[in-house]
């Protein structure tokens, strides 16, 4: 079925509660723009992760369990009026008329399909306490990134345990287009709102409660299958164009060509187009890998071999990215990083987000650490704890009384420090590495480096941020993505 959004002409079902299963990158921000807009529905937003919970009723609304600009004063608008946040799935799912389910589908990581399918358990888990606690009529809605017809299993456990009752449910797909660091403003004004299914009421009454704040126009509807295969499609050329333009930033370097003059050039074609043109470390994120081996996994499984080694050369030369700067920053400190500061300036995997889910940052950290670097890492909004899990060691901190170390007077012991502040990082530094495009960084100046650098140093600008940046040519070299 194939249904027009702005030509559904039949009556909405009443929407009076809405329960969000997850309360992650999806479910809290989501749930929050909804809530604000739809005052006379009670949105709530449950989690069996206790500390998250207590996280989103924090009443400092700094300790949000996720940055995004704007989030926040969402939030102080409509938390305790009509968007709620608990760990009571039972008591929410009897209230709800509509149900998202917006839980982690991560990458298997044993069993068929390991390192490729998603692991679907804690979907399944979500849709086993629908099925037994829901009551009446329910719309589920997938909100997770799911494979192409997990809708189809959603169904057929909803309806096997309802045989005997009067529960009745429709099942839709409404995938997230979020891009993290503008997410809020990308539900505020979406450029399209995706409902995938086969009940036409059911898909009207969605439509309905994104129509209060979103152009009619801008809301398509399809049938369930589309929408689940368009998140993976829209993901894996996002994460195409990332590593198209990072494998001529390479070339440039080698060649002498600028890649923002080549990307200027480019970006100005009409079929082509500007956006995601920007040469880098790599992508990172939540889903561009793990929908790409998704769909990897889904092309073997419906034997199109060549398709699915066509996707994941996108994800090899992502990671092959990674390992060439590693490798270049190695190379020019003499060969040989052991013993020396480093300071690491980012580790989200981009700016105004503290997400570090699959950030190139990791990689190369690790690298570093192999080799024998001692590590100097500030991010503006990335905790410490967070970067120590993600690279599993432990840190130290550096106070004033250390904070020029020298590097002939580190140990091999294997740890980074976590700095506060940018110039702790810097000082006594061989190299800077700068891996996240945060607005602290491109403001920095020049004399950060010259005066509080060990020399002759090096500044491995990974994301191009330090524009017309002049540094004392004669004891600092400085390196850009796609100029060398």
């Amino acid at each position: 079925m194939h249904v027009v959004g702005n030509k559904l002409n039949i009556k909405s079902t009443v929407v009076k509660n809405i329960c969000c299963i997850g309360a992650g990158y999806v479910g809290g921000p989501t749930m929050a723009v909804i809530a604000k807009h739809c005052p006379e529905i009670q949105v709530n937003v449950v989690d069996l992760n206790k500390n998250r919970i207590n996280s989103w009723n924090d009443i400092n609304l700094n300790n949000l369990p996720i940055f995004e600009p704007g989030l926040d004063l969402i939030i102080k608008e409509v938390r305790g009026k009509n968007l709620h946040f608990s760990t009571d799935v039972k008591d929410s799912v009897i209230q709800a008329d509509l149900i998202f389910i917006a839980v982690n589908t991560p990458t298997k990581s044993k069993g068929i399909g390991a390192g490729q399918a998603s692991d679907l358990r804690w979907i399944e888990g979500c849709v086993r306490e629908i099925s037994e606690y829901a009551q009446g009529h329910t719309i589920v809605v997938e909100k997770s990134t799911l494979p192409v017809r997990t809708a189809e299993v959603i169904e057929k456990i909803l309806n096997t345990k309802s045989k005997n009752d009067d529960k009745t449910f429709s099942i839709l797909s409404n995938p997230e287009f979020l891009s993290e660091g503008t997410a809020i403003d990308d539900l505020e004004n979406p450029n399209r709102v995706l409902i995938g299914g086969e009940d036409e009421l059911a898909i009207k009454t969605l439509y309905d409660i994104y129509a209060k704040w979103v152009n009619k126009e801008k809301i398509i509807c399809t049938n369930i299958w589309s929408s689940e295969l368009s998140k993976l499609t829209a993901n894996a050329f996002l994460a195409q164009r990332i590593s198209s333009i990072n494998a001529i930033s390479a070339l440039c370097e080698k060649t002498g060509a600028d890649i923002n003059e080549v990307t200027n050039a480019v970006g100005k074609d009409e079929r082509i187009g500007e956006k995601f043109l920007k040469s880098g470390p790599g992508f990172g994120g939540s889903c561009f890998k793990k929908d790409i081996l998704n769909l990897v996994y889904l092309c073997n499984y419906f034997n199109l071999p060549e398709v699915a080694d066509y996707w994941m050369n996108i994800i090899n030369l992502n990671h092959w990215q990674q390992k060439r700067i590693s490798k270049l920053i190695i190379e020019k400190l003499f060969g040989t990083v052991t013993g020396k500061k480093i300071a690491i300036l980012g580790f989200s995997f981009k700016a105004n987000t503290n997400d570090t889910r699959e950030s190139p940052a990791i990689q190369i950290c690790k690298d570093l650490l192999d080799e024998g670097a001692k590590l100097a890492i500030h991010d503006p909004r990335v905790s410490q704890k967070n970067i120590e899990f993600e690279l599993g060691i432990k840190s130290k901190n550096i106070d004033e009384s250390d904070s020029r170390i020298k590097g002939d007077s580190l140990t091999q012991e294997i740890y980074f420090y976590w700095c506060e502040n940018i110039k702790d990082s810097v000082n006594g530094a061989d190299a800077v590495v700068i891996l996240t495009e945060w607005n602290e960084y491109k403001n920095l100046k020049p004399n950060l480096f010259n005066t509080n650098m060990r020399k002759p140093a090096w500044i491995f600008d990974c994301r191009d941020v330090l524009n017309n940046f002049q540094v004392d040519k004669n004891t600092i070299n400085y390196w850009r993505v796609g100029k060398g």
